[in-house]
């Protein structure tokens, strides 16, 4: 599928074009995991929270929602046990207090979510749920919220950032991968698809 690249308004589904990190998007899945932006160490190398210090890798093999530690350089192994990956700004990289307002493209999100119709969508921050849904930080709990997005259910995770190491609760993580469990056939959420 080609795009114009001028074309803002259009999803880029197939993670070409200018997106620093490809999507990992597919039909069928039963979680797709949404960022805000890649950090400068994820945009330089190409792979989803790939800083040393970042707890996503780690989160999601001590959930249980992967069979082992995935290396960030493996994402594109996730969609095996069900899982895709996502940012809600997908052409800019850094901490969320410097992103420039146009990088956020919640629309473009909403357009994949409404195409691939995952069972549950993620936040993996406060910030990316808050410039998707247009709700401050405050109003969102973690955990399952009340609403949908585009059918699937909606969650929102404590970030696994080192830059908010004093917040990050593996709870709402674990809830997560209880939830998936329960959606997933053999009741695994690690059990490749």
């Amino acid at each position: 599928m080609t795009r114009d690249p001028s074309d803002r308004t259009a999803p880029d589904l197939t993670g070409g074009g200018e997106y620093l990190v490809p999507d990992v998007l597919r039909p069928g899945l039963t979680l797709v995991l949404v960022g805000t932006a890649p950090s400068r160490t994820s945009a330089r190398v190409q792979a989803y929270y790939a800083h040393p210090q970042n707890k996503f890798w780690p989160t999601l093999h001590a959930v249980g929602l992967t069979p082992r530690q995935l290396r960030p350089q493996e994402y594109a192994q996730l969609p095996r046990y069900g899982i895709g990956l996502t940012d809600v700004a997908k052409r800019h990289s850094g901490v969320d207090a410097v992103l420039p307002g146009e990088a956020w493209a919640p629309h473009e999100l909403i357009a994949k979510v409404r195409a691939y119709r995952p069972r549950i969508v993620a936040f993996t921050s406060k910030r990316g749920a808050s410039e998707t849904l247009g709700l401050p930080t405050g109003k969102l709990p973690y955990g399952p919220q009340a609403r949908e997005l585009e059918g699937a259910e909606l969650w929102v995770l404590p970030s696994t950032s080192p830059l908010g190491h004093n917040h990050f609760q593996l709870a709402p993580w674990q809830a997560l991968a209880d939830r998936v469990r329960e959606l997933r056939p053999g009741g695994d959420p690690a059990t490749a698809t």
